[in-house]
């Protein structure tokens, strides 16, 4: 297959990197020209780095927006009365005594691979705030997402993990043409707030499940002419004398070093190769489900296998009319869950976990599935501060719900804490996100107690939280 470099979504992975306080003239004189010739961001060379070492290399965060209903997939309540419990049936896993939603079939048969985390709790039920919570281990702060507590991969960023000219942070946003508003672009938690634009990851937004999907061929077209070849390094200089003038803003610092490593994205062969999903064998790319998100779950486990330390996969817009937006089921909860959403992770968790394992790198890899928050005990239940909720459909509930990790320093087949009978509250073993993230940092050979400064040079504690010790291996 012929290489192409495709503008459009080199534009489309390029424009998270840019520091929206820069005007449209000061981006011009910095060299915002060359946003045509080299669209790929770079991250900065961190000056630390973890003293331990890693139990895993990399990690991939299933994210699943919008907050799975509990008591419909990892944390079924047979007993309950109806209301509660709902139309799913339990079915029986590889782990003895453990259950799970009839619709998770291929997980259920995996669940010795996994720890289930059924006691996460918090007090957040706004989709864009709670959000900051899983993917930072904190609260989200008052004000703009500039002022968030960096997320995993801006800390690993940080941390100067990864190698060569891989970026160490990618998160796989996939945008569905004419789809129903991106409140995930909303939300906080996801870049690297106050560690400035520097450290925010490459977001990749292309559909791969299309045929034409192209986001793999990032390098130069074969019949470029070595003198336009030289004059993107020449643009590289003119950047550099122009920055100048505006010495000192860190969007700027960001967006020169940014272009730096575009360039070494560009010439290196084997970046090209991580990215090109369409040299996977049509066998594998079925495995996953030929769907969006099973496509994004593919394309993190090439990037993880390049090198790369953290990639999100956030669960995609489909943009379908009158259903459930992500995992947001205020209305037709048992529809979307049996139809649309279920069937999809089943296939695209369980067929990373098999080929994971096949290739040796699962125990390099920790794997984290996961929404912001649960669904409300009872079905048409809604809540202060929530969306309200149909009939048949649950409303936001962070009292308790379940996150779910594999691989990497992680002990499959465990359950570690319990909600109640109707899935309303922690049972036993509460587990906050601040602890959560102290597992997810241990995990990945990172202090959990990491001292890091901010933009102002005052010393801060990476995470608050305690490692969840059963868990591990």
């Amino acid at each position: 297959m012929a290489s192409c470099y495709n503008i459009k979504v080199m534009k489309s992975a390029c424009r998270q990197f840019f520091d929206p306080s820069i005007d449209r003239r000061e981006f011009l004189r910095a060299g915002g020209l060359s946003l045509f010739g080299l669209g790929l961001p770079q991250l900065l060379r961190a000056r630390e780095s973890s003293p331990a070492r890693p139990r895993a290399r990399s990690c991939i965060l299933l994210f699943m927006w919008g907050g799975p209903a509990q008591q419909d997939t990892w944390d079924m309540k047979p007993e309950a009365p109806v209301e509660y419990r709902g139309e799913f049936q339990p079915i029986a896993t590889s782990v003895p005594g453990l259950q799970i939603c009839e619709h998770l079939p291929r997980l259920a048969q995996r669940a010795h691979q996994l720890a289930l985390i059924r006691s996460m709790t918090h007090n957040d039920v706004n989709h864009t705030t709670a959000t900051h919570f899983l993917l930072t281990g904190r609260a989200a702060p008052p004000g703009p997402i500039a002022d968030d507590w960096p997320s995993y991969g801006a800390i690993l960023s940080r941390l100067n993990r990864g190698r060569g000219p891989l970026p160490p942070f990618v998160s796989m946003m996939p945008v569905v043409p004419n789809g129903a508003p991106r409140f995930v672009e909303e939300s906080h938690g996801q870049g690297a707030g106050w560690l400035g634009p520097i450290y925010n990851p490459m977001r990749i937004d292309a559909d791969g499940s299309l045929p034409d999907y192209r986001v793999g061929e990032l390098s130069l077209r074969a019949e470029l002419p070595p003198l336009r070849n030289g004059g993107r390094r020449g643009l590289l200089h003119s950047l550099d004398s122009q920055r100048q003038t505006l010495d000192g803003h860190p969007g700027v610092r960001a967006m020169q070093s940014h272009y730096q490593r575009a360039y070494s994205i560009l010439a290196a062969p084997e970046v090209t190769r991580a990215f090109n999903l369409a040299s996977e064998p049509r066998a594998v790319r079925e495995r996953y489900g030929m769907n969006i998100h099973g496509q994004s779950v593919l394309q993190a486990r090439r990037l993880v296998e390049a090198g790369v330390p953290m990639v999100t996969v956030f669960w995609p817009n489909e943009g379908i009319t009158n259903v459930s937006v992500y995992w947001d089921t205020h209305n037709r909860n048992f529809i979307d869950l049996r139809e649309r959403l279920c069937p999809v992770t089943d296939r695209a968790f369980s067929a990373l976990l098999d080929d994971l394992s096949e290739r040796g790198l699962l125990d390099d890899t920790l794997v984290v599935w996961t929404g912001e928050m649960g669904r409300t005990p009872r079905v048409a239940q809604s809540v202060v501060g929530g969306a309200g909720a149909g009939r048949d459909g649950r409303d936001h509930w962070g009292q308790v719900f379940t996150t779910v990790l594999a691989g990497g320093g992680i002990r499959g087949g465990v359950i570690h804490g319990s909600s109640d009978r109707f899935a309303a509250a922690p049972a036993s073993s509460p587990t906050r996100p601040a602890d959560l993230a102290a597992t997810i940092y241990h995990c990945l050979g990172i202090d959990p107690r990491l001292e890091i400064r901010d933009r102002l040079d005052r010393p801060l504690t990476l995470c608050d939280g305690n490692v969840i010790d059963p868990i591990l291996a």
